[in-house]
């Protein structure tokens, strides 16, 4: 990475690298695998539509919410050597990282299920050919309408179907030609719903292949042919080299993995030769990729002639992305060259763009341009902007926690603003004490908002790291101006009481069989943070977070679900929580939930209250290791 990873504020995957979640493709007995694309949180479920074409139905990160690096849950085109840029922590890659692929469409927050094409069904030719997918959390099923787009696809989503609860779980036609598709989950109702179409229009069978663009869909294709060493591997970069500065970016982008599939020496070369200026860049980031540190002095050279003003918004963020790599992969440049190139792009930052300005800002941090601090420090400083979110469309579709919602969208940070102090925290030289201030100022800003469980540790994660980074006359003065108070969590209300043993009879025989009445929502709030709910559980942005967070819990649950969780809690845990209990060589015994497997370690938070305590233990060191159902009172622990 460019600039310093932070990894996840609660310890979700520390220390996990790429590729991240992957499509393999094997052969019918198994015994042969083989990457086909990389780059995804968890691709759940995923189908072929009658073209062969794969789509697949990625997870989002909801403990991401508020910050520039959350990436919704999405369908994208998965296509062969095809990247999608989830990386740990705030590393996840923007989609207009030349070397990865964007996404077709967003679906917003939620939990991917079954997903599968409409192939079959007696509905309508619009949904005969929808990708349908299932969101689990939400309630909802989206008719996906993908469409060719040149050498990919387009979408739009719509709510197909939902309820409130409706934990959708998988989704098939049926040899009838109506819809089948499965709820439950987490210990909840089993059920199974049939769907079938009740109107005037036509269910005869249609046409399923799609004719427009098929020309462009079989170069892609023809290309992608070549993603692997080749026998003659000169006659491959000769066919290919054309294409890398073709107009359509699938198109560009198979040529480039197709040319990186092959000797360096075959065509190195070329890359410093190349005079279209599109085909350049992306040659460029082959070699960046797959080049070693002598390459990049001739490399820089090159770039150096393509005139930053003269390029599109997408080639100026290409271009961003081939000096990225080149200091990425082949090493930081020496102060003369490190100096010259922040010169050359100093004119252009800041831009119209928020794209442009989030690489601009980073690329010059990098370089430690002497103006990037004023310059930031002046965006911070302007209005928040409002941006779309995901979380809008919530707001109709389950009227059960609108207005929650509602106060979160009311309180959300500003993102860019979010990504500006995260890459200006790396600067230690540079810095006036007034600029120090100013940046510490719009750290309480951020703070102040709401978003998902990791976004506040974050935000205090970037103060903390800042503040390090800081001389220690900067430290003294800083702290001397009270510009960095700490951040104090509101004092817990203490339970009237008497307290009583609860079963899930008493609960249900106080709830009826009929809608509740007179609810004290304000009351209910100050119970959830009585009885400690809160240190571990969050409700609309604010809470704990070494427990699953709330908010959407109604439109997922039952009353006697809710209730049976109420009352017995450990009864029926996801894996996420589960706790384990580790004995060590040495005869040392540590309980706590697991956030990072790796090869050689396990890490572990020991802390229900703090999710940042953390311990790692090698794997050399475990004696025993169970898995217990719950949190540490359960009774799995009194044995």
């Amino acid at each position: 990475m460019l600039l310093t990873r932070q990894w996840d504020a609660n310890g979700h995957a520390a220390g996990v690298l790429a590729p991240g979640g992957w499509i393999a493709k094997t052969d019918p007995d198994g015994k042969t695998w083989e990457i086909f694309s990389v780059g995804y949180r968890n691709p759940y479920d995923m189908d072929f539509n009658a073209d062969g074409e794969l789509f697949a139905y990625d997870a989002d990160m909801e403990w991401d919410m508020g910050s520039p690096w959350y990436r919704p849950t999405r369908v994208v085109h998965a296509t062969s050597g095809s990247e999608f840029g989830w990386r740990s922590g705030t590393g996840k890659w923007p989609t207009n990282y030349a070397d990865n692929l964007p996404q077709l469409v967003n679906i917003g927050p939620g939990s991917p299920v079954g997903a599968e094409f409409g192939y079959g069904a007696k509905f309508p030719a619009k949904y005969q050919r929808a990708f349908y997918i299932c969101d689990w959390t939400f309630g909802t099923m989206y008719a996906i309408h993908i469409t060719p787009d040149g050498a990919s696809y387009k979408a739009e989503k719509e709510e197909f179907l939902s309820r409130t609860p409706l934990p959708l779980t998988d989704v098939a036609i049926g040899p009838d030609g109506a819809m089948y598709f499965s709820v439950g989950g987490r210990g909840t109702q089993s059920e199974l719903y049939r769907a079938t179409y009740i109107g005037q229009e036509s269910t005869d069978v249609v046409p399923l292949q799609d004719a427009e663009f098929a020309d462009l869909r079989a170069l892609r294709r023809k290309l992608e042919a070549h993603h692997a060493p080749a026998a003659d591997p000169k006659a491959v970069v000769d066919f290919v080299w054309p294409y890398l500065g073709h107009d359509d970016r699938h198109i560009r982008y198979a040529a480039r993995i197709a040319i990186e599939q092959q000797p360096i020496e075959t065509w190195q070369s070329r890359v410093f030769q190349e005079q279209d200026t599109a085909a350049q860049i992306t040659a460029a980031i082959a070699l960046a990729r797959q080049g070693d540190a002598p390459a990049q002095s001739p490399l820089l050279k090159s770039l150096e002639r393509i005139p930053f003003a003269t390029l599109s918004e997408t080639q100026q963020l290409e271009l961003i992305r081939a000096y990225s790599l080149a200091f990425i992969r082949l090493g930081a440049p020496d102060d003369a060259t490190a100096a010259g190139l922040a010169t050359k792009l100093d004119p252009f930052y800041p831009s119209a763009s928020r794209d442009l300005n989030r690489e601009l800002c980073n690329l010059l941090v990098f370089l430690k341009s002497p103006t990037v601090i004023a310059k930031t420090l002046d965006l911070l400083q302007q209005p928040d902007e409002q941006t779309e979110d995901e979380l809008a469309g919530l707001l109709g579709r389950n009227p059960g926690y609108a207005g929650s919602i509602r106060a979160m969208l009311a309180n959300q940070p500003d993102r860019q603003k979010v990504h500006y102090l995260l890459a200006l925290r790396n600067l230690k030289t540079g810095w006036t004490i007034d600029q120090r201030k100013a940046y510490f100022d719009a750290i309480v800003v951020a703070r102040e908002k709401s978003g998902g469980n990791s976004y506040r540790k974050f935000i205090q994660n970037i103060d903390r790291e800042a503040f390090e980074n800081a001389s220690e006359a900067e430290r003294l003065a800083i702290e001397a101006m009270g510009a960095r108070p700490p951040y104090r969590a509101p004092e817990l209300p203490k339970p009237a009481g008497p307290g009583r043993d609860w079963t899930l009879a008493d609960v249900l025989a106080l709830a009826g069989d009929k809608p509740i009445k007179g609810r004290d929502f304000k009351n209910g709030e100050k119970m959830f943070a009585a009885t400690r709910c809160v240190v571990c559980h969050r409700f609309a942005g604010d809470g704990g977070a070494t427990g699953p967070d709330l908010t959407q819990a109604a439109g997922r649950f039952s009353l006697k679900d809710m209730c049976e969780a109420i009352v017995d809690p450990s009864k029926v845990v996801s894996d996420q929580y589960k706790a384990t209990v580790i004995e060590t060589s040495a005869g040392q015994v540590i309980t706590g939930r697991v956030v990072s497997d790796t090869p050689d370690a396990i890490v572990i938070s020991t802390d229900q209250e703090d999710a940042t305590k953390l311990a790692k233990i090698a794997k050399s060191d475990i004696l025993a290791y169970i898995l217990a159902r719950g949190n540490p009172g359960d009774a799995m622990f009194r044995k």
